[in-house]
């Protein structure tokens, strides 16, 4: 390397450790702020909001274990007054309350026109409905899915995959009665109408009714339709004579739906980063929570009607769905989980039921509990193939209509899913070729160029005279037909192919669990190698497929990189290690299958590269350059417009020396 070289390479390393040092100065302070103000906001008995805080400070740092401890703290404490509040509360105490929703049983009876919440000491029951694809259990205390079992996939551990479980989820509408006292569904206890215990579909659908029994001819029911061989089930909610029960002004009834996701691949942030709430306008465009973001909650009204709210992690989606009628409106709050809880995000919504008094009233809903496939979908219609995050604009469209009808139709004959990445990126590069040869000539007629180059550097060597150094390479170019730029839009047209690939791999759930040689799981990262200790940006892994695409790039940037003076741009060869390097800290957490690819791609542009350079005959352009360095410059219809404006202005340009 040159002077140069290693001063612009000094100057970047200590820009990167100076803004290091300031980052995590300013993390600290902030961190001290959200504990302050926590542990502020916790002595004065304000434990959401504390909890809130407490989470803040622990995404500046993630390794703290105070305000973990108080999270869970906080957790204990609002646990036990949701089982010692009333579920019987009046509108402004529910608009004051800030603990969870009762869990105590209890069932409703009707006397003289009023409602009364009466506890019973019956305990909840569970009912469990077993398909080919999934294992659902019901509970009686609400009458709602206790758990969803997906059968044909497991976690990263082998163990039972289930999308949500136990009593942390909460599933019920809230209304308030005749005599304006509230009534939340999920606390009071129904009964089965259907058979009970342990049942397998056999027959194209069974039927699992829950009733909730008001009074003589009045109840409420949940009908859940499940299909023998189908991730959707349909869900039906019936109010028989509830029009003298539900108070005469409403024309709406709030629906309550939260789980807390739990953890199912290896890569945790990965699986957080691709994680959020999407929502389908009415008619409309898919809407949801911004994805990859630091903030430890976020949240959003949609004063809008709604046709489906989806809880999405990474593979998995849980989707509830009302397309006739739509929600009237609906808000959704999502909130990250400490990095020691086996939950590592907590999503619930909010939504208007629309509703109008009548004797019978029935909502045909419908539920998806099942894997982020966009082919399977896509078949639903109502554009639920939006849960698989593609990207957008340009990158979408490469990646729905080229990448994943090739990446399925290989799949048709080819199991191993290495091979079909490979074969994919073959297809890719070849399709791509003519830019990649086109990009290789042009290097090469810059490799013919540097002797003029290096001519007129040592003409004006001097800085005061890197303009006239600046301009005389321009008219070289000019004169030799070549354009400087010519070789990086090639590779410039070649981008959203890669950052199409970038979406790709790590949402595809047909890679999930698939090996391909030391990876046993193409749908996260490949370790090789486990270190004692974490490196900023790097993580606690080394992973090989992340080293050979960087080792890779480094090498075919390196015999690539056309020929100049790199004393016009200093830096510009430290450049080329450090942005190979810098990809992979940011990559060495991706899924392996991108990394590969990556790799597979480098490769076969080396290869392409070799294979030009049997084509390209430097000598016969070096003649083509000097023959057209001979011929005159032909002017612009620009310049020559100049011109003749000069001369009715009887300017007359000097005339330039014949060249010898």
């Amino acid at each position: 390397m040159d002077k140069n070289t290693v001063t612009g390479l000094i100057l970047i390393v200590l820009l990167f450790i100076g803004f290091t040092y300031y980052n995590n100065t300013q993390k600290d302070k902030a961190y001290q702020y959200e504990i302050t103000r926590a542990d502020s906001l916790f002595e004065k008995g304000k434990y959401r909001v504390a909890r809130v805080s407490y989470l803040r400070a622990l995404s500046f740092k993630p390794s703290e274990e105070y305000p973990r401890k108080r999270v869970l703290s906080i957790d204990s404490i609002l646990h036990v007054r949701a089982l010692s509040d009333t579920a019987a509360s009046h509108a402004a105490q529910e608009e004051n309350a800030t603990a969870a929703p009762v869990t105590q049983p209890a069932t409703v009876v009707l006397e003289k026109d009023s409602v009364a919440l009466v506890p019973v000491k019956a305990e909840q029951k569970f009912i469990t409905v077993e398909n080919e694809l999934a294992k659902y259990t019901f509970t009686t205390l609400g009458g709602r899915l206790y758990s969803v079992e997906l059968k044909k996939y497991k976690t990263w551990d082998q163990r039972p995959l289930i999308l949500f479980h136990g009593d942390s989820t909460e599933f019920g509408f809230r209304f308030f009665s005749a005599d304006n006292k509230l009534i939340d569904t999920q606390t009071l206890l129904f009964k089965p109408v259907s058979d009970t215990g342990h049942i397998t579909v056999t027959d194209s659908v069974y039927q699992a009714v829950f009733r909730l029994q008001v009074g003589e001819d009045q109840y409420m029911e949940y009908r859940y339709i499940i299909p023998k061989n189908d991730y959707m089930i349909g869900f039906d909610v019936v109010l028989h004579g509830m029009d003298r029960v539900i108070a005469q002004n409403l024309t709406d009834l709030s629906l309550r739906w939260k789980i807390y996701m739990p953890q199912q691949e290896q890569g945790r942030m990965n699986e957080d980063n691709y994680s959020t709430i999407k929502f389908k306008y009415y008619q409309d465009e898919v809407d949801g929570l911004p994805m990859r973001s630091n903030k430890p909650v976020l949240e959003k009204d949609i004063p809008t009607r709604i046709e489906w709210v989806a809880f999405k992690d990474q593979f998995f989606s849980s989707v509830l769905i009302s397309p006739d009628p739509p929600f009237n409106s609906g808000k959704v709050h999502s909130e990250k989980m400490p990095d020691d809880s086996p939950y590592f995000r907590e999503c619930e919504a909010d939504l208007s039921v629309p509703y109008r008094a009548a004797p019978d009233l029935t909502y045909h809903m419908k539920m998806y509990f099942g894997p982020n496939h966009f082919k399977t979908l896509k078949k639903y219609g109502m554009d639920l193939q939006e849960l698989v995050f593609l990207g957008r604009n340009i990158i979408r469209a490469i990646n729905q209509f080229v990448i994943i009808p090739i990446f399925n139709w290989l799949n048709k004959y080819i199991s191993n899913y290495g091979i079909i990445i490979l074969l994919l990126t073959l297809i890719i590069k070849m399709a791509l070729f003519p830019l990649t040869y086109r990009s290789y000539v042009s290097q090469a007629k810059m490799r013919v160029l540097k002797p003029y180059i290096d001519e007129i550097a040592k003409k004006y060597p001097r800085k005061e005279d890197a303009m006239k150094r600046q301009q005389a390479q321009m008219a070289l170019y000019k004169q030799a037909g070549v354009s400087p730029m010519s070789g990086c839009l090639p590779m410039l047209l070649q981008m959203p192919i890669l950052f199409a690939m970038f979406r790709f791999f790590p949402t595809s759930i047909e890679l999930r669990q698939q090996s391909f040689l030391w990876a046993h799981d193409l749908s996260t990262y490949d370790s090789v190698l486990q270190l004692p200790f974490t490196i900023p940006m790097y993580g606690d892994h080394v992973s090989l497929f992340t080293l050979l695409m960087t080792i890779s790039t480094i090498i075919t940037m390196k015999i690539n990189s056309p020929s100049g003076d790199s004393s016009q741009m200093p830096g510009m060869k430290g450049m080329m290690y450090i942005m190979p390097i810098t990809f992979m800290l940011f990559l060495n957490n991706f899924s392996a299958a991108l990394n590969y690819y990556y790799f597979l791609a480098n490769l076969i542009t080396f290869a392409q590269n070799m294979i030009a350079k049997r084509f390209v005959d430097e000598e016969e352009i070096l003649r083509r350059v000097q023959e057209r360095r001979k011929m005159p410059v032909k002017k612009s219809k620009w310049q020559q417009r100049l011109e003749e404006a000069a001369k009715a202005r009887g300017y007359t340009p000097p005339k330039k020396p014949r060249r010898r």
